[in-house]
């Protein structure tokens, strides 16, 4: 099987067993509670939001990044101008949910010094080159390639992969990867073997996410995985 071929596989057995995702979440103005399957990006409201989101979920489990969110936006404070105006301190204690918080805190700050650099324009933003705005983002105190690629992906509409620790697990126990590639190699395989489309880089990636986190986890649950059949690590 050619690597398009098999990047392709588990990419529609994964979107079979689990089905679409709806990535990104955005909380709900009235219940406060994230919501799946809105379209988003929509606009300014959710660019902004899915950025924070993206700082945020930063080695934690989205649970606690959405409680965080929820937390924020219930106090009338996901917005720009809310976010610069409120201490650093505060903050901390409102995204106390999502662990290292206070470090947190100052990404979220350098990221909205950033923002306010452009004017806080979310028109020029989205008019920009898609490499430029990843050198930019990427020289955001705090905002590593991870982070970059979520918000070029999820809150820009860009067509650029996101990589994680579970794309590195999942492959590597496919022997797809050796596990020793950077961020970089790993990305360009997606690139290369799967068509540049912000729709699909969406959905694979957030059941990858699916995956690795119900399923293909440190001690992974093989007996119940849809791609068992493909992996040469598979635990009897």
């Amino acid at each position: 099987m050619t690597p398009m071929n098999q990047f392709l596989l588990v990419y529609r057995k994964l979107l079979s067993f689990h089905g679409p995702q709806g990535w990104w979440p955005i909380v709900n103005q009235r219940s406060f509670s994230g919501e799946y399957h809105v379209g988003a990006p929509r606009g300014e409201a959710d660019f902004f939001e899915i950025s924070i989101g993206a700082i945020l979920t930063q080695n934690v489990a989205w649970k606690n990044v959405d409680a965080a969110l929820c937390r924020l936006k219930r106090d009338g404070l996901l917005d720009p101008d809310s976010l610069l105006s409120v201490r650093a301190d505060r903050l901390a204690r409102l995204i106390r949910s999502t662990g290292y918080y206070n470090e947190k805190a100052k990404k979220i700050k350098n990221f909205l010094a950033w923002y306010r650099g452009h004017m806080a324009n979310y028109a020029a933003i989205s008019a920009m080159d898609t490499h430029a705005l990843r050198q930019e983002l990427l020289s955001v105190n705090g905002i590593g390639p991870e982070t970059a690629d979520s918000i070029l992906l999820y809150a820009l509409n860009r067509p650029v992969f996101v990589v994680d620790a579970y794309t590195k697990r999942i492959f590597a126990r496919f022997g797809i990867l050796s596990g020793g590639e950077s961020y970089s190699e790993i990305q360009e395989l997606f690139h290369k073997h799967v068509r540049p489309s912000v729709g699909k880089y969406n959905e694979y990636h957030a059941l990858i996410v699916a995956h690795g986190k119900d399923f293909c986890k440190k001690r992974p649950s093989c007996e119940q995985c849809c791609i068992a059949d493909l992996c040469i690590k598979r635990i009897a």
